[in-house]
């Protein structure tokens, strides 16, 4: 069974709320031995600046901030001390937020880090920030982002895959995703369901070839989408009504279906690329999250964390 017993929550120092903080806790909670650990990466140009200063003054002024900050964070968390959960500390001084946060991922050990998703005080929608966007392609652990709607148990998970595709790297992917979804809906005592985008047909084909069935074409793709989930479904003992399939764009689809079945949480997975693709990548997981009214779970492929591409 999957536990997430090393919870990293990422701390915003200018947010009004926490809803990552009380979200950490709430999963902790379903853990036996947790410990969080309340992180919050700082920096201050001006400090570096500051040319009348010598080195050993301006590391003492640093040191003086960053001890402020740690003073803060013991106050944040002391309404959820009851001794069931460890808590630790983390403040340091570093200008690349996704970095430090990464780097304490590593060397630490941790298996999740919770980070709150910021909302748009302007249209009142969530905006996906560089930070999110780099950790979910390089942190090597599953990112929870959160955003304020509660987790109610007995409620609905769905799992975001990629099913007909027979790319090794997005099999396995494909399986860990479903895997500890449904490890989570077990902890949330929740429905998982699955679900599938399928592409819409090619309009240059249709332009291109004189002979080409565009309606033919679409049902041959969309039953091969069908087989193929059907047998996540039996391998995973999904009933049916629970796998859903849908014509259209992830960043369609995902959003639409979560709001039809009223998910509390999506799950969906990125490979961790690098250069164009992980630009095209990140155009999508970007609308995804944006869309959302539920927390996402963002879980990487195999392979090793990156700090770097």
């Amino acid at each position: 069974m999957i536990k997430y017993q090393h919870i990293l929550v990422v701390i915003d120092p200018t947010a009004d709320t926490h809803p990552a903080l009380h979200r950490a806790v709430s999963v902790a909670a379903l853990q036996q031995q947790a410990t969080i650990t309340l992180f919050m990466p700082i920096y201050d140009f001006s400090y570096e600046m500051t040319s009348m200063l010598s080195s050993n003054e301006r590391q003492e002024m640093r040191e003086g901030v960053l001890q402020g900050r740690r003073e803060w964070l013991k106050e944040l968390v002391a309404p959820y001390h009851d001794g069931n959960i460890k808590f630790h500390l983390e403040v340091v001084w570093h200008s690349r937020p996704f970095e430090a946060i990464i780097q304490q991922v590593m060397d630490a050990g941790h298996d999740l880090v919770v980070k709150s998703s910021h909302k748009h005080s302007a249209i009142q929608t969530f905006i996906f920030t560089p930070t999110d966007w780099h950790l979910l392609r390089k942190c090597p652990c599953p990112v929870l982002l959160v955003k304020e709607r509660q987790w109610p148990m007995g409620g609905n998970v769905l799992a975001a895959i990629n099913c007909a595709v027979e790319d090794e790297e997005q099999v396995n992917l494909n399986n860990k995703i479903i895997s500890e979804s449904g490890e989570v809906a077990r902890l949330l005592n929740a429905q998982l369901h699955v679900v599938n985008a399928y592409p819409f047909t090619p309009v240059n084909m249709a332009l291109e070839l004189p002979d080409f069935d565009p309606n033919a074409y679409n049902a041959a793709v969309k039953q091969l989408h069908e087989k193929a989930l059907a047998e996540y479904g039996a391998r995973f003992s999904l009933a049916p009504e629970r796998l859903h399939l849908e014509e259209g764009l992830a960043e369609e689809v995902i959003p639409h279906c979560a709001e039809l079945i009223n998910a509390s949480l999506v799950i969906l997975g990125t490979a961790g690329r690098t250069g164009l693709s992980a630009a095209l990548l990140g155009n999508t997981a970007e609308q995804v999250v944006d869309k959302l009214s539920c927390d996402i779970l963002v879980m990487r492929a195999s392979g090793e964390p990156s700090l770097v591409g």
